[in-house]
């Protein structure tokens, strides 16, 4: 079993930034492929960043690659999504998302994880 609590939603005008934060706890943190999702009002909850648990692969959905940058300390069993150039359409709970891995693979699908944390709020204002 693995805890995951996210941290550093928030308010932000357009055009700044903020970090997220994922602490685990429960299991060997860099035995698990990570990923951050998020849901807007009225939307189903979508993809936005993959990381594996070897830090060799990275992916991206479209609409945040080249503003958003995924990292994780497996020392401080912590992940982390950066965002710069917020828009409002990234307003939305986001959730970091953890599945026992293989390698250097990523996961895309909300339906391939196994733990969520609870989310954070992101509020960007135009």
């Amino acid at each position: 079993q693995v805890q995951l609590v996210e941290s550093g939603g928030g308010l932000v005008q357009a055009g700044g930034s903020l970090r997220l934060s994922c602490a685990a706890s429960g299991r060997t943190f860099s035995d698990y492929a990570m990923g951050w999702f998020r849901q807007a009002p009225g939307k189903e909850r979508e993809f936005v960043a993959a990381i594996s648990k070897l830090l060799l692969n990275r992916n991206y959905a479209d609409s945040v690659k080249g503003r958003f940058t995924i990292s994780r300390d497996n020392a401080k069993n912590t992940l982390y999504l950066q965002m710069n150039s917020l828009e409002s359409e990234d307003t939305a709970v986001y959730y970091c998302a953890a599945r026992p891995a293989n390698g250097g693979r990523t996961y895309t699908a909300g339906r391939e994880y196994d733990y969520w944390g609870q989310g954070t709020q992101v509020t960007v204002s135009s």
